[in-house]
């Protein structure tokens, strides 16, 4: 394939990649925007595989095989639960591949069409340097955004004394480096760059607690992608470089989108939690506080006697896998002349969207489901809250506590409807590890169990 043809076709890849990010900006496109995607990647790869610059196809396509079979298996097997982490593991795979390419393309330059060892043009090792930093940064902090996620390691902050001087310092020395390797084109540089980067990436992201792991993925999704476009640039690729851009820029808005709704600084989030609360993920645990409990008896008498019912999903409901039952027992409200909607909030669950698209999946229509912006103030007027798995989404503490470590963060107020049924496992703190006022008002109903039996009990009752 000419280079004329080639670079055609990597630009209709890249237009089909910019109609799947408009397509999956919404739940009721996201299957056609989907298809953009799919259709825009097996572009890119047949393109790619026709070039005259590939030596061995076996190699290519070995690869293509081993990496597909995993890929397969893994999607097949992966609960909804674990998306997040999935996420963030495949973050550091992007930011590891940016670091190989630029380390094959600094010892073999020939290959790549930017000069020869020892003479290669200072542009090409800026390039080279800046891909090598931030992918690097992007795999360790990926590795930790992963362990928090799976519980390998505490999702508190994670703070010592120092720690934000020595970020600052670390992020100084990377600049100087990457400034003197263009110079010198030094391999000893390359390699402090490498090590310093990755440090750099556990150090970012370990003193950023759980509250705000949402943002953090969606930080290093745009970090994979600016990673990818300075390798692009590297290897010449306009796809490369078109399609990081495209991630890395929607990232980041998306990130700043995020920090806007939970009145978090996106300079905090990027600079490893700096300047926020050191002391604010202490656990409270609050046992001794009275409280009411009901069953699935109770609370299907008060919601089949209520003229308004807001659902709020959570982590919860994700890992009971319950959404298909809470539809059920949704409609057969909705038989009863109940009105019905869903409250999302920007940050339920672990990543941006993991509630809508859990909903999507058992087939709640769009329309019932509304953002928290949009609800908000129905709280008020609403007969019950029916809280499945939510925790720090729903605590008042965002609103008094200043010690809180989800202080400032908007809040569903639930805690305003007429009544609020709880439904959780035990009185446990949430992610962030702050126990919940909420539990202890006077118009809470906690409904202790999985949230999937749960909700079939109620289906049963209202049934009865």
């Amino acid at each position: 394939m000419s280079a004329n043809l080639s670079a055609l076709a990597y630009l209709v890849s890249s237009v089909f990649f910019i109609l799947a990010l408009q397509g999956l900006s919404s739940a009721k496109t996201s299957q056609r925007g989907l298809t953009f995607g799919i259709a825009g990647m097996l572009l890119a790869i047949g393109t790619t595989l026709l070039s005259p610059l590939v030596l061995n196809y076996g190699l290519i396509i070995s690869g293509i095989m081993i990496g597909g079979i995993i890929g397969t298996v893994i999607a097949q097997k992966i609960q909804m639960t674990a998306l997040p982490q999935l996420v963030a593991a495949f973050h550091s795979l992007v930011g590891l591949s940016a670091v190989c390419v630029a380390a094959a393309a600094f010892y073999e330059p020939a290959a790549f069409n930017i000069g020869h060892v020892g003479a290669i043009a200072a542009g090409s090792l800026i390039e080279m340097g800046l891909g090598v930093t931030i992918g690097a940064i992007t795999f360790t902090g990926s590795l930790v955004a992963f362990a928090k996620l799976q519980g390998l390691v505490s999702g508190n902050p994670l703070i010592f004394k120092g720690q934000h001087p020595l970020n600052a310092l670390l992020g100084i020395a990377l600049v100087i480096l990457v400034g003197l390797f263009a110079v010198s084109e030094s391999p000893l540089l390359f390699w402090a760059m490498v090590v310093l980067s990755l440090l750099l990436g556990f150090l970012l992201i370990l003193p950023i607690g759980g509250a705000d792991m949402p943002v953090v993925i969606s930080m290093l999704n745009s970090y994979s992608g600016w990673a990818a476009a300075g390798i692009g640039f590297t290897l010449g690729n306009s796809l490369l470089i078109i399609t990081g851009a495209i991630v890395g820029a929607s990232g980041a808005i998306l990130s700043y989108i995020m920090c806007k709704g939970m009145n978090r600084s996106i300079f905090n989030i990027i600079l490893g939690g700096f300047g926020g609360d050191q002391g604010a993920a202490v656990q409270k645990t609050g046992d001794q506080r009275p409280y009411k409990a009901g069953s699935a008896e109770d609370a299907a008498f008060i919601m089949k006697n209520a003229r308004s019912v807001i659902i709020v999903p959570g982590y919860g409901m994700a890992v009971a896998q319950a959404q298909h039952a809470l539809r059920e027992m949704v409609d057969l409200l909705k038989r009863d002349g109940v009105q019905v909607r869903y409250a999302i909030h920007p940050v339920a669950g672990r990543m941006p969207g993991h509630m809508n698209v859990l909903l999507a999946e058992a087939n709640v229509p769009y329309e019932d489901v509304q953002e928290l912006d949009e609800i908000n103030r129905d709280f008020a007027t609403t007969d019950v809250a029916f809280v499945i798995g939510a925790n720090d989404v729903t605590n008042p503490a965002a609103k008094t506590d200043p010690t809180s470590a989800i202080f400032g963060m908007p809040i569903l107020d639930v805690e305003k409807a007429k009544t609020v049924l709880f439904v959780k496992r035990s009185m446990a703190p949430g992610y962030a590890g702050v126990d919940n006022d909420l539990f202890y008002r006077d118009n809470t109903l906690m409904l202790f169990g999985d949230a999937k039996k749960m909700c079939e009990e109620i289906i049963k009752a209202v049934q009865e």
